[in-house]
């Protein structure tokens, strides 16, 4: 396990010209200071859905305000979760995605009531909750903002669902309602607010919230859209989980397993914004909502609108398990079945492995379908293990191996290998055929969806067609003088291009009109600057992931220590 002792867990920009604060105090002094001298003043806190708004009602209780809670003006919880329920549906993993918005569910008897309550109050007067500012207008608008991995954590801690008695239900059924249904909402609400908010409170830290003003936050956003940057990684367990992230990552020697690495999905990860002394944290997607454009770039932002289509991601399985044999949906299957715009074609880039080991990838010649289905059937029932390498070709893997999947492929990693994976970004869409008879870290068996996935595997790729179409397709672009680019894929049905660029010197590249995501795969680590000074160079480290805008132009690269290995993946034109 070859690290180099310098990932960094918690990457940051600065950003300039604007002042912070941190603490109930300092925010309820601030408050208090432009309320002063005036009859009444009303603060609309705006809130993400599963912000503890009584954690910060109590927080800011030396404020002396009048509370309002915007919850009293929407539909009663029975009513609400009978109509999501199409959407939620009985799944245990996938839903239907939705055009719902908050004002589907704004009751304006209630909304008149409530205006009328909060319209008699005098002095400071605080009107709280989940999209607050459709319900009442004040003299200052907050928005409280939360990451989707801190949700996902309170999630597991008991907290519920918008507007749902749902804190006994699994972290999976949360999470399934929240992705398809409020998560939606929400994120339709933030894109306008966040326009005009006076200012974000940063509650992902509920004891010790930070507060900086709209036009900081914005200032944020905007030059995270401009220059190099990095998301804040996280780290989770699971049943097939292994130990190389503890080693190259500086991880929790004393935890089981890491599995998943998430350090390149803006919509499960977050962003550091430090201001002075203080660091708001804010989560990555509002970046993409509110300079999508400038992010991405006019042909992606043309194709995709404000949704973020690249995802890198880790997969350990050193000194772990297989992950489970899966595939996933072709793009008419997701788009009629879950109401998604693409699906999930991804690759597995082999980053490390130990000797010996293997990916599976793709069906072997002239099996048959219905005996495979039949087997896959009567494994999870539980009558049977499931002859996997009857039916699936298993490849021996080395480091640098690059396996491409486009959906419809059957496939999984093996253990002992880590695997960064570069993919779109529909990330829960995975079908499962076969779990090796496992429990889940829940104590459940894991799901797996054979209803789901006889209907999208490609049957004709089989032996042959994979060892042509998807192993190592490495095709040589550029070389020069101290500069190697090569195109290692993806597959000609996927939008995504990966080039894997090997540097001794300093090296330019172009940014072809499109964001790109990139990680170090070998070597100490590499400097990004900008030829014409656009941004100030930016410091990349061994395994870590990093976005680069499109409106950054091009960029030079050149290792830190003699010799640096990059991925890259960028949307084909």
């Amino acid at each position: 396990m070859k690290g180099y002792g310098n990932y960094d867990k918690y990457p940051e920009l600065e950003i300039k010209g604007f002042e912070a604060r941190q603490g109930y105090d300092s925010i309820a002094k601030k408050f208090a200071l432009l309320a002063k001298g005036k009859e009444r003043f009303v603060i609309v806190m705006d809130c993400y859905t599963q912000v503890e708004q009584q954690k910060v009602r109590e927080g800011l209780a030396s404020l002396g305000a009048t509370w309002f809670f915007t919850d009293a003006a929407m539909t009663e919880k029975k009513e609400y979760n009978a109509r999501i329920a199409p959407f939620v549906t009985n799944d245990r993993v996938f839903g239907v995605m939705n055009a719902l918005k908050f004002t589907d569910f704004i009751e304006e008897d209630k909304a008149e009531k409530l205006r009328a309550e909060i319209g008699a109050a005098k002095g400071v007067i605080c009107v709280m909750g989940v999209c607050a500012s459709l319900v009442a207008s004040g003299d200052l608008t907050v928005y409280l903002d939360l990451a989707r991995w801190e949700i996902q954590r309170r999630f597991a801690c008991g907290a519920t669902n918008w507007n749902t008695d749902n804190a006994q239900a699994n972290k999976l059924a949360k999470f399934k309602q929240g992705f398809f249904v409020e998560w939606r909402m929400a994120d339709r609400h933030k894109r306008n607010v966040m326009k005009t908010a006076d200012y974000l409170l940063d509650t992902n830290d509920t004891a010790e919230p930070k507060l900086v003003s709209g036009e900081g936050w914005r200032k944020g956003l905007e030059t995270f859209a401009s220059r190099p940057f990095r998301l804040v990684p996280y780290f989770a367990p699971e049943v097939w989980g292994g130990q190389w992230m503890k080693e190259v990552c500086g991880l929790d020697k004393s935890e089981k397993n890491y599995a998943w690495a998430f350090d390149g999905v803006p919509e499960e990860n977050s962003i550091f914004m430090r201001f002075g002394n203080v660091r708001v944290e804010v989560p990555s997607i509002d970046v993409v909502f509110y300079r999508p454009a400038q992010l991405l770039g006019n042909k992606v932002h043309a194709r995709f609108g404000d949704e973020y289509p690249i995802r890198f991601d880790f997969l350990d399985t050193m000194g772990g398990q297989n992950l489970s044999l899966q595939v996933h949906p072709l793009t008419e299957y997701i788009q009629h079945t879950f109401g998604m715009h693409y699906t999930q074609d991804e690759s597995y880039y082999i980053l490390d492995c130990e000797d010996n080991t293997h990916v599976y990838l793709g069906l072997k010649e002239n099996v048959n379908k219905e005996q495979m289905l039949a087997d896959l059937e009567k494994a999870q029932r539980g009558e049977c293990e499931f002859p996997a390498e009857k039916y699936v070709n298993k490849f021996p893997v080395k480091k640098h191996d690059h396996f491409l999947i486009p959906a419809g492929t059957v496939h999984c990693s093996g253990s002992d290998t880590m695997v960064l994976e570069i993919s779109a970004t529909p990330y829960i869409f995975t079908f499962k055929l076969w779990d090796w008879s496992r429990l889940g870290l829940d104590g459940l068996p894991r799901p797996v969806h054979i209803n789901h996935g006889k209907h999208v595997i490609q049957w004709d790729r089989d032996t042959e067609w994979v060892k042509k179409n998807l192993v190592n397709r490495f095709e040589l672009i550029n070389k020069e003088e101290g500069f190697t680019e090569e195109r290692t894929g993806l597959h000609e049905r996927e939008f995504i291009e990966t080039r894997r660029m090997k540097i001794t010197g300093k090296a330019t590249v172009k940014a072809e009109d499109s964001v790109t995501e990139a990680n170090v795969v070998d070597g100490k680590g590499a400097i990004i600057e900008s030829p014409t000074g656009a941004f100030e160079p930016y410091e990349v480290h061994y395994a870590e992931t990093f976005i680069i805008p499109a409106s950054a132009g091009d960029y030079t690269v050149r290792p830190l220590d003699g010799e640096v290995t990059i991925i890259k993946a960028t949307v084909r034109g």
